[in-house]
């Protein structure tokens, strides 16, 4: 599933809006990444976290 290991985003709903205001349905994904992480006891995990956690410095990616 498309969701961050971390803070759990997931994807958001909404429509496509065109010129015209004809409406369909459409979703955004968010910005996922496979890191190998150190966990809390020292292992290293490949998990999927989204790039603002990343950047935010709550994941720690294994050099």
């Amino acid at each position: 599933m498309k969701r961050c290991e971390v803070c759990g985003k997931s994807p958001t709903y909404g429509h496509s809006v065109s010129h015209a205001n004809n409406k369909t349905k459409r979703r955004w994904l968010p910005n996922l990444q496979e890191v190998r992480a150190k966990m809390n006891n020292g292992a290293l995990k490949r998990i999927k976290v989204c790039t603002q956690c990343i950047k935010s410095g709550r994941v720690m990616k294994a050099a």
